[in-house]
């Protein structure tokens, strides 16, 4: 998949030595966010954010594809597109990867691997980091909880 970004080089950046905290009600307080790389892609095949609010309310259900490690396969736009959720410990709902099903049938094992690696880094980031990269507009906050972001 030559367009999808290989690696999570803004989250790296952001990385540190942080460990996330048990979530006492990780409904309540999820938060969900789409990468830049996600947010053009998304615009390309016109999926608007409330789509995207509503997709993770059925994610958060079990009504999606959990293919393990924290990595999430959801269908978008009447079924004509799949999106990747990462969500390790589901406190963080990132998408960030949309493919059309007519282009591609799934993801490789290696991207898989890739996503759960990166799964893991999202789990890990604090409060702050995650407002880093909203400020830097690596990331864009669509909804937290069940309020979509306006």
């Amino acid at each position: 998949m030559g367009t999808r970004p290989r690696s999570g080089a803004a989250l790296d950046a952001c990385q540190t030595q942080c460990y996330m905290c048990a979530m006492t009600d990780a409904e309540e307080t999820a938060r969900a966010f789409k990468t830049a790389w996600f947010t053009k892609a998304a615009r390309k095949a016109r999926i608007k954010d409330d789509e995207l609010c509503e997709a993770i309310k059925e994610v958060k259900k079990g009504q999606s594809d959990d293919l393990g490690g924290g990595v999430f396969k959801k269908r978008l736009n009447k079924n004509m597109h799949r999106s990747i959720i990462l969500a390790k410990g589901g406190r963080y709902w990132i998408y960030e990867f949309l493919f059309a099903k007519k282009d591609q049938a799934n993801i490789d094992d290696e991207d898989l691997d890739d996503f759960r690696a990166l799964a893991k880094k999202y789990a890990a980031l604090s409060e702050n980091q995650i407002a880093q990269l909203l400020e830097d507009k690596d990331l864009t906050e669509i909804c937290n909880g069940d309020q979509a972001q306006v």
